[in-house]
């Protein structure tokens, strides 16, 4: 526990935080990656590259602060950490790693005359406390998945028991214990870790399930990313018969049960975890299910005959697809151009007590979020899922 002169000065360092909090922690990526190459796989290089990575470690930093003696209310944010190190595998072993760069780099940025060796102290012993909190909730998680039914702990090999192009850009990679074991369940809307060696470097990668549970196998769909080093290992390089390191299913953006009107939402790849949703509610349970997908165009719009064949067969799913050029298209979407709140209006039951779950690149997200808020969704029913780093709508 912190004492009270401790608090004080980590409330007091919240406006350099606000100003400055991007600054800190690209230096702390800077100081991190370089000197400490054994954490480099934890981290998509990509994400540093445009900023996401430290404008969400950032935000994550200014949180902790403002919220430091009232921590539960930092209990969403903390829940998607220790999902996201759980199925990237962060051990205990590297939070020392992660404390002295921080402190290296609030030293460095703040300089000598505002970071005392009070602030630092205080910073210190925040660290301590965060990096405690998670790490026992971590080691909790990790005991949980490893004594479930057909759970393990670290890496399992599987084999690709078949891939299968979805659309243009995402590709299917089917994935079975190479043990012969009992398979983990999960939760529709999870998603697994990966451990990719490509040309001797190790990448860690997570991918959302795409299909609801059977018991037998997995199956993550992959978009195909321009410069994308673990896509374009999996796309090119990775066949029928191979073997992948697969960590346990982890994730907290899952189908919650309910009686209300589920309306599923997504954009590009951002499909995939709540396909997986789609065919639970269909299976299980009497809901209405809106089914709305938005596509560049027919090319790269995955699963679509899929989700017809599922429409035929259960008449409370509604489904819809909009393109943004429909040109040349084999199939004739419901609209074109991008979404729009009259369209949504019009798509989804009203009055508008409904279940949303969304999911798509940042401003698509943005938007759902608001524009669901705006036809009378509760925020509370209203649920999505980054890809990358988290941030804010």
């Amino acid at each position: 526990m912190l004492d009270s002169n401790q608090l004080a000065i980590i409330r007091a360092t919240v406006p350099l935080l606000e100003t400055g909090g991007e600054a800190l922690t690209t230096h702390f990526y800077k100081i991190m990656l370089d000197e400490y190459p054994e954490v480099r796989p934890l981290f998509n290089q990509a994400h540093q590259a445009s900023g996401a990575q430290p404008r969400a470690l950032a935000n994550g930093v200014l949180m902790y602060a403002r919220n430091i003696d009232r921590l539960q209310a930092l209990a969403p944010l903390a829940t998607q950490i220790v999902n996201k190190h759980v199925s990237l595998q962060v051990l205990p072993e590297h939070y020392p790693i992660v404390g002295t760069c921080l402190l290296r780099a609030i030293r460095e940025v703040l300089g000598a005359a505002i970071a005392t060796d009070e602030v630092i102290a205080a910073w210190a012993a925040a660290y301590r406390q965060l990096a405690d909190m998670l790490i026992q909730a971590e080691a909790a998680a990790y005991d949980a998945r490893e004594q479930e039914a057909g759970g393990w702990r670290g890496a399992r090999p599987f084999i690709v028991t078949r891939k299968a192009a979805e659309s243009a850009e995402i590709t299917s990679f089917y994935l079975r214990p190479a043990d012969g074991g009992a398979l983990l369940a999960y939760r529709p809307g999870q998603y697994l870790g990966l451990r990719l060696d490509v040309d001797g470097q190790e990448i860690r990668r997570n991918y959302s399930l795409s299909r609801a549970p059977d018991g037998s196998q997995y199956r993550i769909s992959v978009k195909r990313e321009p410069g994308g080093v673990a896509s374009n290992f999996l796309h090119d390089r990775i066949a029928e018969g191979d073997t992948l390191d697969v960590f346990p299913p982890a994730g907290d953006f899952v189908l919650r049960e309910g009686d209300r009107p589920l309306a599923l939402i997504s954009a590009g790849v951002g499909v995939t975890p709540v396909l997986a949703m789609l065919e639970d509610a269909l299976r299980d349970g009497e809901r209405p299910v809106h089914f709305i997908h938005y596509a560049r165009n027919g090319d790269v719009h995955a699963f679509g005959d899929y989700v017809d064949q599922l429409a035929a067969r259960y008449p409370r799913l509604r489904h819809y697809v909009c393109y943004e050029d429909a040109e040349g298209a084999a199939r004739r979407p419901d609209a074109v151009g991008r979404a729009h709140a009259e369209q949504l209006r019009q798509w989804l039951p009203f009055p508008a007590d409904l279940d949303a779950y969304f999911v798509g690149p940042r401003p698509f997200m943005s938007f759902m979020k608001k524009t669901l808020a705006a036809l009378g969704v509760p925020e509370s029913q209203s649920r999505y899922e980054f890809f990358g780093p988290a941030g804010a709508l």
